[in-house]
Order: structure tokens, then sequence, then C-alpha cells
């Protein structure tokens, strides 16, 4: 038995994970990884990054992905996304792309796919049907939401919005998410309500509230069982975090049904 397969237990305590605060039917399972499990990745990635696409060894982030499954009983590898910041939305029933298709967000009616989204400051965003039957996960950072990342999965999803369960995970909290013009205008401009999103800092910059922009999309989408948020992945180590650290690995928040 390898190291990897003898420390996996520990990646189930509840201070290395985070589980989802949201009244999801029994069969569904989720779950944010931190960097604090138990895994192969060394510094800057230390330890248990599961992102491929960030200059880490890739046999250790074979090794923590391997550990992932093994450690979470998953009835199945993660369909791993190759993330883009657009509005693709992968159907997983129809075969997991691994790193090779090019999407931020995937959906699964069949119960058999488990759905990932790698972040380290994104905000990663998780539906379900109230009857568990359909599942989905974004990944959506300032682009992606500005672009119609929820409206997109939730249209592929095919569940009617008054029915779905929505859980906000980890990203960048406000205080730590100051940003510039682009941004700003990228959601003010197309809806003037956004500005309630952002507090200014300096001329030109602002503080941005990723939560509230999400919340604000996916009400106006008719989605109103909306939990989570009020996570800072810049100011809690036990997250990756881009902005804080730059050269960092990724971790991902899961959902499943069992």
């Amino acid at each position: 038995m390898s190291e990897i397969e003898r420390e996996a237990p520990a990646i189930l305590s509840e201070a290395d994970r985070v589980v989802p605060d949201w009244p999801a039917p029994p069969a569904i399972r989720a779950v944010a990884t931190t960097r604090r499990m138990p895994g192969s990745s060394a510094p800057p990635f230390d330890a248990f990054n599961l992102g491929a696409r960030c200059g880490d060894d890739p046999a250790a982030v074979a090794a923590n992905r391997v550990a992932l499954v093994e450690a979470l009983q998953l009835p199945s590898r993660p369909c791993w996304l190759r993330q883009v910041h657009g509005v693709d939305v992968f159907d997983a029933d129809l075969g997991g792309p691994g790193e090779e298709g090019a999407a931020d967000a995937a959906v699964s009616r069949s119960g058999r796919s488990v759905l990932a989204i790698l972040t380290a400051d994104c905000l990663p965003i998780l539906f379900c049907s109230a009857d568990g039957a359909a599942f989905a996960a974004a990944h959506a950072g300032w682009r992606g939401l500005a672009a119609g990342v929820v409206e997109a999965t939730i249209a592929r999803l095919g569940v009617p919005p008054a029915e779905l369960l929505v859980w906000l995970g980890p990203a960048i909290g406000a205080r730590s998410y100051e940003v510039g013009e682009e941004v700003h205008a990228a959601f003010v401009d197309a809806d003037a309500g956004a500005a309630e999103a952002f507090a200014a800092t300096r001329p030109g910059h602002w503080h941005c509230d990723l939560y509230a922009l999400a919340r604000r999309r996916l009400a106006a989408a008719g989605v109103g069982k909306v939990y989570g948020g009020g996570f800072d992945t810049y100011a809690d180590a036990r997250f990756y975090s881009y902005r804080r650290d730059r050269q960092t690995g990724r971790f991902a928040t899961l959902i499943w049904r069992a």
C-alpha cells in the first residue's frame, strides 16, 4: 500500500474539507477540498493540488487525484474540465472530457458522473434539483459571470429555476478583491443595479463582491434557493489563492449522487 493510500482516510477530516451547508436531497453529495489534505505536491503547490495546468509536477497531481477518489469513495473519477473563463457547458452523461474538453460548467442527470470545478479565487457554484435527479457545477470568475455562465448552466440542466438549489463555494471575498474599470463596466454597463456589488476604493478601482453578483444573476434567472458564500480564499490559508500567491495550486469543488 502506498503512502497516499495509507494517509487517505485523513482527507475525511472535517477540518480539511468544506461540506456545503445547503438542504440538498439526501442522495446528493458535495465537498470542497482544501490544500491541507495530505497530498503529494511540493511547495508552492503543497500539498493537495488538483490542478493539472498550474505548473505542478504532473505525477503529483495524478497521485492527488487518485487519493481524492479513494478518500471520498467517489463512484467514478471526476469529470475534469479545461476551464477557459467562458460559458460552454459540458454534458457529463455523454462521457467525461478529462483535461480535453474546454468548458466552464458541467451537468449530469444520469447520476453516474462526479462533477468538479477547479478554482483558486474564482467562484465555484453547485446546482441540484429539489428531487436530486439533476445536478451541475460551474466555474464563475468575473468573466464567466459577466458572460452568462450561470444562465447557460441553468439552461443546459433543463430544470425549472424555481426547483433548483444552489450553493456558492469558496471564492475571493469582496474586501480582498480590488478590480478596475474593465470588471466594473462588464457588469454595470449591462445592469445598473450591479453597482451595489462594488465599493469604490480609489479612482477607477472598486472592491468587487463576486457572491453578490452571482446572487443577482441567479435571482434574475428565477433561482430563489441560494446558500453558501461568505468565504475569502485570499484571507483563508486553507485555500489556494492566485491573487495572494500567484504561483499556486487549485482546489476542487465537487458534486455527485450517491
